[in-house]
């Protein structure tokens, strides 16, 4: 299965925008950095994995211009942003069952994917399967475990009620299955599956509006389960939100993790 991204423990089909909207703006210049690295250009032929929103497709779409191809998919491909046109090809597609939907591909990129797959490593393997000889993968996880505070800077009780809220998030997510130290295993796991020249780097936002809004909409998410796995209080959630919207909260969010190679 795919969701929509690490953040989340709910039906990630119940308000997206809401989560897509503050952490495409966190993460996209990182991605699309790194994307422009690998050397995305007129004709190539993609595979964005997971694609839900718009903005990753939109950007590679304009980069491979009318001669390329952008795949775009997802287990459900009614998740997928509406409107998109050629060069732009929606696919539903799960990963963990599921065939490459082509093969010769010049570029593969995951992001907030391989670690929701129950065998990630044979997901893995499937990306790599996709790619032609040289082609490039460009895999991005979060890693929570790496840095696992809400507030660096922990100076009152506003900032003590964060970090202990999101050490509950934390307990959640391990809980539910999720590997919260998933993200720094990248570089191994795509050494492992035949990639050379493999590389990554961490992007660690530690404050931004858009960090306070993903806090937010977070905390709306999840409150239900706190509070039901005796984590967290009713006020204390609503105090924490309160706290959100004062606009004096530095809320930080967890690295990202960007590893990419090329198929020998």
């Amino acid at each position: 299965m795919t969701r929509t991204n690490s953040f989340l423990l709910d039906d990630p089909h119940v308000e997206t925008s809401k989560y897509l909207d503050p952490f495409d703006s966190i993460f996209d210049p990182t991605t699309f950095r790194h994307l422009e690295a690998l050397g995305v250009g007129p004709g190539w032929r993609c595979w964005e994995v997971g694609a839900r929103g718009t903005s990753v497709v939109s950007w590679l779409a304009k980069k491979v211009g009318p001669t390329g191809k952008v795949i775009a998919s997802d287990i459900d491909a009614s998740q997928v942003a509406p409107g998109f046109r050629s060069p732009v090809e929606v696919r539903s597609h799960d990963l963990g069952v599921d065939e490459p939907p082509a093969a010769g591909l010049d570029l593969v990129h995951a992001r907030l994917v391989l670690h929701h797959v129950p065998d990630p490593e044979r997901a893995l393997r499937s990306l790599v399967k996709s790619l032609r000889v040289g082609g490039r993968l460009l895999i991005e996880d979060t890693d929570p475990a790496l840095q696992p505070l809400a507030c660096l800077d922990e100076y009152s009780a506003a900032q003590q009620l964060a970090n202990r809220l999101r050490h509950a998030y934390h307990q959640l997510l391990s809980d539910h299955g999720d590997d919260i130290a998933y993200g720094r295993r990248l570089p191994r796991l795509l050494r492992n599956a035949g990639l050379h020249r493999v590389e990554a780097d961490a992007y660690f936002p530690v404050t931004s509006r858009a960090s306070v809004a993903l806090e937010s909409a977070m905390m709306h998410q999840i409150r239900d389960r706190l509070v039901t796995a005796g984590l967290a209080t009713d006020g204390d959630i609503n105090q924490h939100l309160t706290n959100i919207a004062s606009g004096t909260m530095d809320l930080a969010t967890a690295p990202m993790i960007s590893a990419w190679g090329r198929r020998t």
